[in-house]
């Protein structure tokens, strides 16, 4: 199932908070990177927070995973969870 994930900052936050977890982050990030679980990892160009397509079996797996990220067990960020599916819009097309 792929899964669109939006990282989300807690308000009251500053980089002061973040940056003793940076690296460790970094680092989970890349674990689930190498395992497929992210599959593809981007920052946004308007803002300082990240978007990941995941790929997980169901949602709620994929909240589990994402709650094992340092910056999400210290209470810095949270996740919106987007589920997806693919585009039935094509079949128009052929009909």
């Amino acid at each position: 199932m792929k899964i669109l994930a939006i990282e989300k900052e807690f308000e009251g936050k500053t980089s002061k908070h973040f940056q003793p977890y940076l690296k460790d982050e970094a680092g989970s990030v890349w674990e689930l990177y190498k395992q497929n679980f992210i599959r593809e990892i981007f920052f946004r160009a308007d803002q300082s927070s990240a978007v990941l397509m995941l790929e997980s079996e169901s949602v709620e797996e994929a909240r589990e995973t994402l709650a094992k990220l340092p910056l999400v067990k210290k209470e810095l960020i949270y996740f919106e969870i987007i589920p997806l599916v693919p585009y039935p819009g094509f079949e128009r097309l052929f009909k």
